[in-house]
């Protein structure tokens, strides 16, 4: 296992959090080639490049967190808006629908009805 540079993650992270995602992408780019199984910098990583409307690569990223663990809810939700952003509401469903299954939050179930309302 590959040990991370801390201050590339942080510095993504703090990039990402103070508006700034894009600057925040190339850190976190950085990091997930150091670290290409982490699904904390993966996360950081496809917010950030969610974020800066980067949404090609903010699906790719997603799909990796998705089958490194295939129960994170927030990469299925991650994952999902990537999709319906592009306006592929069709194949956003899927994952939308498992996310609210497992979340069963407002957001969530709101989140899948704009999505299946739009497909």
């Amino acid at each position: 296992m590959t040990v991370l540079e801390p201050t590339l993650l942080e510095q993504g992270r703090l990039y990402r959090e103070s508006g700034n995602p894009s600057v925040a992408a190339r850190y976190l780019a950085e990091a997930a080639e150091q670290a290409p199984d982490s699904r904390s910098v993966l996360t950081e990583l496809a917010l950030a490049h969610f974020q800066s409307a980067a949404l090609g690569k903010a699906e790719a990223t997603a799909r990796r967190l998705v089958e490194l663990d295939p129960s994170d809810a927030f990469a299925l939700t991650l994952l999902g808006r990537a999709l319906a952003r592009q306006s592929r509401h069709a194949e956003a469903v899927p994952y939308l629908r498992l996310a609210d299954a497992m979340l069963g939050t407002a957001e969530s179930a709101e989140l899948l009805a704009t999505a299946e309302s739009r497909r």
